[in-house]
């Protein structure tokens, strides 16, 4: 979770907003996991002196096995002995400076993750003037370290559609790659680092990156990075949403363990159907007995897993006792992953075609189409959707394709195609 903002002025406001620079190196895994816990804590970050998750719970969102408690344990350490640096400009003028470790502590007990920050660290991750949280579901999407450390680092400018020059010893810093020797040649930093990680970020985040270097005395001296939006609004730019909150999906999250703010991000993802949809199936499970402890951490597999019930056909006979093959269970999960691996890959057939069809648009037709769209949807939580995420909301798929199905020519795959 790297954030680094340095020292600047917004359009004609003499407001300055902090650089909060967390040093060490994270891992990918270690990433994810320090975005989660803030997720999990951002609520209460100024109400409640620690916080606590359920362990499974948060091994399902960071993504790696539930009971892999050591990997879990390394992280939590990482996170402790990492410091995070600010250095801003206070109301009155006067400059503040600050060090805090990333997370003040945590302890494992009985299935549980406590974990607390220091009280002035939680003041300025809690101001959205300073610190802007990035979507979880865009953060799985990332399968490297520094791609993901270069996302986090230029997502907070996006709005002023670049981050300014950073001395390149200051880029190499929040690379985590800042005491490899074998990185203070650019020519290497850019083939190994900057392009691999530009690429990654223009590929699968929300935002489209450009680097930019200054020379003095043809030695690479700064480097910055001209930031566009890519597609759908972050998540963490809406705000609370009185209708998610007050919806049934939103209240039985709560019940089963999962915070405020996640609910509504699940919701708001997904949509209310499909979190609903995984609520029953986790409550089919625990009757069965499937379901250990508490069912957060099953729940949120689920829904990351898009699990669901497998019809077993009524003329399947048992596998005999002295049968070595796949369990019931076994032959069902393979079930699930199957489903959802054609799923996944006719969804995003069909928004590839959706895709390539505005690509020959104008934008005035784009507009024309996205506009005579929207006033089709009479649900106001599908019209927001729509909004926030464009063609590609999970949550009114079925409209968009029945839509599509009617202006490109050469038709939308088929389900079973």
């Amino acid at each position: 979770m790297t954030q680094f903002r340095q020292i600047t002025e917004r359009e004609s406001l003499r407001k300055h907003v902090a650089a909060i620079h967390v040093g060490g190196k994270l891992t990918l895994l270690q990433r994810k996991l320090s975005n989660c816990l803030l997720l999990h804590a951002y609520d209460d970050l100024l109400t409640k002196s620690s916080h606590k998750i359920d362990a499974e719970t948060l091994c399902a969102l960071s993504g790696y096995a539930s009971r892999d408690r050591d990997t879990l344990k390394a992280a939590l350490r990482a996170l402790a002995e990492t410091t995070a640096e600010w250095n801003m400009l206070g109301d009155n003028g006067e400059e503040e400076w600050g060090i805090s470790s990333l997370i003040s502590y945590a302890k494992l007990s009985g299935g549980v993750c406590e974990y607390a920050y220091s009280a002035p660290l939680a003041a300025k991750l809690y101001d959205p003037a300073v610190f802007s949280m990035i979507n979880m579901r865009i953060q799985r999407n990332f399968t490297s370290g520094h791609a993901l450390a270069l996302y986090e680092n230029c997502f907070r400018f996006v709005r002023t559609g670049s981050t300014g020059w950073w001395e390149m010893d200051v880029f190499r810093r929040l690379m985590g790659v800042h005491d490899m020797p074998y990185y203070d040649d650019y020519a290497k930093l850019n083939a190994k680092i900057i392009k691999p990680s530009v690429k990654e970020v223009n590929a699968v985040s929300d935002i489209s990156l450009v680097a930019e270097v200054r020379r003095e005395n043809r030695r690479a001296k700064y480097i910055r990075f001209l930031i566009t939006r890519n597609g759908q609004e972050t998540l963490f730019d809406l705000g609370d949403d009185d209708a998610v909150r007050k919806s049934a999906a939103f209240r039985r999250l709560v019940e089963n363990g999962i915070s405020d703010r996640l609910a509504q991000r699940w919701i708001g993802e997904h949509g209310e159907d499909y979190v609903a949809e995984k609520l029953d199936f986790v409550e089919a499970e625990r009757r069965k007995g499937r379901v250990r402890k508490t069912p957060a951490g099953y729940l949120a597999a689920a829904i990351k897993g898009d699990f669901r019930p497998t019809a077993v056909p009524a003329t399947a006979a048992p596998p005999p006792p002295e049968s070595k093959g796949p369990t019931e269970a076994e032959l069902a999960e393979q079930a699930r992953d199957a489903a959802l691996a054609r799923d996944a890959a006719w969804r995003k057939a069909c928004l590839d075609v959706i895709d390539a069809n505005l690509e020959k648009r104008s934008p005035a037709s784009r507009k024309v189409v996205k506009d005579r769209f929207e006033r089709l949807l009479e649900d106001e939580f599908e019209r927001g959707q729509f909004r926030r995420y464009g063609w590609h909301a999970r949550g009114v798929f079925p409209k968009v394709r029945e839509f599509w199905s009617g202006l490109v020519p050469e038709g939308l795959p088929d389900r079973d195609g």
